[in-house]
């Protein structure tokens, strides 16, 4: 069946072999319309997660609308993250997998289009799956693992592709012929978004006569997440002369309300009050952002919003710095540990957690005040 949501985009939803239960959801954005051309490519680009790694693939998308203006662009991701792709301009559609769904329905779906061009962005089991459902020419991009693996068992750095992920991902496009154009990543939010947001921060005073910082303390790893203890400290320097708004999910909302406490009548949490549009347009209504080695960094750098990001087990080899943005970056050069895990653990392997313990405070507040406007 098919019906409008908001007058911006389109949701159909495919029956498969699951009789009551869509295989997938088609989010189909406002993009321009322009006349239509035979010639023109039809691509599927598949990236099932995560936050991050989904903003970071933006600039592609946005070199491909520009390369080929009349191309039909569809990306397939997991459905919990069509909100970070659903509103984009440069994208015709988007195809949100419910993983509670048979595989194979989904596959059934995607073999019922033509696509010319096919790019996994994923490179993991699930995208190979896939690939070889599908068969064609994929186009594919390196992770690097054996590079990775040596800098982490041996701290020897042999990694040659000294690129962002960003822009690593512009190698499942060489048929293409795009490259990238310098700018950041990007988030489209909806008006409802930012009323939702608006809304809130109203009814918490916040950011009416002081400045609106934002903070995220979660992370999706425990090595990634900076003490409990640092981010009251911070809270507590922070009120004294601005307004802060906690962001999360559901998993932080009861240390972020620890935080909002904390913060008194300067401080409130919205974790988990948000979806992904909502958090997105908080952001962007704060000054800046201070956060880990997470998805929701990478997603002020794609609204706007300047960031200090909190690095530990991981490095900038990795290639998730933030791309093209007004942000600050605090790490530990000196660890010898450096870096301990491709993208975080439960705990520190070593027992001390010095990476994150040793960004004090100070240093963070210290940086956000830093930040550029």
């Amino acid at each position: 069946m098919r019906w409008d949501i908001g007058g911006s985009y389109r949701r159909w939803a495919a029956a498969g072999n699951a009789a009551t239960v869509p295989a997938a959801a088609v989010y189909i954005p406002a993009v321009p319309t322009t006349p239509h051309d035979p010639g023109a490519p039809r691509l599927l680009a598949v990236r099932f997660s995560a936050i991050g790694d989904i903003v970071l693939t933006t600039p592609l998308l946005r070199a491909i609308r520009a390369r080929h203006p009349q191309a039909h662009i569809t990306v397939l991701t997991h459905r919990a993250y069509v909100p970070l792709l659903a509103d984009n301009p440069r994208v015709n559609e988007v195809i949100g997998w419910d993983p509670a769904t048979p595989f194979k329905a989904l596959v059934a779906d995607l073999k019922q289009r033509t696509f010319t061009h096919h790019l996994d962005l994923h490179g993991s089991l699930r995208s190979g799956r896939i690939r070889r459902a599908l068969g064609g020419t994929w186009g594919r991009y390196s992770k690097h693992r054996l590079a990775r693996t040596v800098l982490i068992k041996t701290k020897r750095n042999l990694y040659r592709d000294t690129r962002h992920v960003a822009e690593r991902y512009f190698d499942t496009a060489k048929r293409l012929d795009v490259t990238p154009d310098g700018g950041p990543a990007e988030l489209y939010l909806r008006r409802e978004a930012y009323d939702q947001a608006d809304a809130f921060l109203a009814a918490h005073r916040l950011g009416r006569e002081r400045t609106l910082l934002a903070v995220a303390p979660g992370a999706a790893h425990a090595t990634k997440r900076w003490p409990d203890r640092h981010w009251l400290a911070l809270l507590g320097r922070l009120t004294a002369r601005v307004d802060v708004v906690i962001l999360g999910g559901a998993a932080e909302a009861e240390f972020a309300a620890r935080l909002a406490e904390a913060g008194g009548e300067r401080a409130a949490s919205a974790a988990g009050h948000f979806d992904l549009q909502g958090t997105g347009a908080l952001i962007k209504r704060a000054r800046a952002l201070a956060a880990g080695d997470t998805g929701v960094m990478h997603m002020a750098t794609a609204v706007g919003t300047p960031v200090v990001a909190l690095f530990g087990p991981t490095v900038e080899a990795f290639g998730f710095f933030p791309y093209h943005a007004r942000a600050s970056v605090l790490q530990r050069h000196d660890l010898t540990c450096r870096p301990c895990s491709k993208m975080g653990g439960p705990r520190c392997p070593l027992g001390h957690h010095r990476c994150m313990e040793e960004i004090l405070p100070d240093d963070v507040a210290d940086a956000l005040g830093r930040l550029p406007a």
